[in-house]
């Protein structure tokens, strides 16, 4: 071999840098899906438009790479073309005489911008997506920056009442109760108003069950209460106490079914509900960290841990049901959910390696054995199960 060594390691590093290079830029595109990318050029212009949550960053920034997937899930969850706030990024070492002007001495530095305004109010927080949406919460709370948002009517209008602070825990102490838990800037709460005002015009002359909603930027504490970490919540309250959350399809026909189902009025439902309820188990088993160790120490235990306001959680949450409900009467399958959000679960989902969500882990007589990466339909994930117990079967 012929040529200076030194050549030879300088060219080998410039090598290697650019390889780093190359993959920051091709994983930024990647994370940036929802994320739009402001510059000197327009950030003046597009932050005068609407309120912003920005965050100044350098892609080397270790911090800055950690927030990165919970920033892209916050822009997937809020910017929507209709909605009073947009999630944005900045790139302070292509950008520094921007990042200079916005008094950016570190990295990441998210910064909150009411329309129209180009000094921004400096989040301090901790960089996880509730404490970001409250954030958000609580610079959206002024009545006057939010549109569309009518004073709370005294009674029900067409069958929907709106619920404060005051009226919250008396309405809901007794009776049957289907609560809508929003926020104005959510683009999905958005959609789902004229259903949710349909539902209640529908049910309005129903007196045993009342639809309602509460606007969480103005009553945190009730919101707080009931542990909303994301928009809309739908719950199920039965004599002020929580039974159910819904998960299912958004549409009028999926809610008013959802709500005959939980009154009962399907006489075959109801039936088996009365004649299996102290027989049968639920075709979704629920655990936290005090039930986990006992639910899943026999037979095969399929687990999906979640948050409530994933999105890829949300789409697979009636499907993960189908599933359950395939199982439902096997004793050797228990098909189960884990909210990681919930105080009760939040150590147990560190000490299975919870790493995103969802996790889907499948364990045998309490013992991990698999993680489940393939496509979640409902016939690839019945596969998946019964490859295992036919395995097992075998030997």
């Amino acid at each position: 071999m012929t040529g200076n060594p030194a050549d030879f390691i300088t060219s080998k590093r410039w090598i290697v840098l650019f390889l780093f290079m190359l993959s920051q830029v091709i994983n930024g595109h990647d994370e940036d899906v929802h994320t739009p990318q402001y510059t000197n050029d327009n950030f003046s212009t597009e932050i005068k438009k609407k309120n912003h949550f920005v965050m100044f960053y350098a892609p080397w920034c270790g911090h800055c790479q950690r927030l990165g997937p919970t920033w892209e899930q916050l822009a997937e969850m809020s910017n929507e073309e209709d909605n009073n706030i947009k999630i944005a990024k900045v790139d302070c070492t292509t950008e520094s005489t921007l990042c200079s002007e916005q008094d950016v001495t570190g990295y990441p530095t998210l910064k909150f911008y009411k329309a129209g305004e180009t000094k921004g109010i400096k989040f301090r927080g901790t960089r996880d997506l509730p404490s970001l949406t409250s954030f958000i919460n609580d610079q959206l709370g002024s009545t006057s920056m939010l549109e569309d948002v009518a004073p709370s009517p005294p009674e029900a209008v067409n069958g929907l009442l709106e619920l404060t602070e005051d009226t919250f825990e008396k309405h809901v102490s007794s009776g049957h109760h289907f609560v809508k838990f929003y926020a104005p800037w959510c683009g999905h709460c958005q959609k789902l108003a004229p259903t949710w005002d349909e539902l209640a015009n529908s049910l309005r002359h129903d007196d045993t069950v009342s639809i309602s909603k509460i606007d969480c930027t103005q009553h945190r504490s009730v919101c707080g209460q009931f542990d909303i970490k994301g928009y809309p919540t739908l719950l199920w309250i039965e004599d002020g106490k929580k039974v159910d959350k819904y998960t299912g399809q958004r549409t009028h026909e999926e809610l008013k079914a959802y709500v005959s189902m939980m009154l009962g009025k399907n006489a075959d439902e109801s039936s088996q509900k009365n004649e299996s309820t102290d027989d049968m188990p639920h075709a979704i088993l629920s655990l936290t960290a005090d039930s986990f160790k006992h639910g899943v120490e026999k037979g095969l235990s399929f687990v999906k841990f979640f948050a409530p306001w994933c999105g890829h959680c949300k789409r697979l949450a009636p499907t993960w049901e189908q599933l359950g409900k395939k199982f439902f009467g096997n004793e050797n399958v228990n098909i189960v959910k884990v909210d990681c959000t919930l105080e009760a679960s939040k150590e147990l989902c560190n000490e299975q390696e919870v790493d995103g969500f969802p996790s889907l882990y499948l364990y045998r007589d309490g013992r991990k054995v698999s993680e489940y990466n393939g496509s979640r339909n409902l016939d690839d994930l019945y596969d998946f199960v019964m490859i295992h117990l036919q395995a097992h079967d075998e030997l």
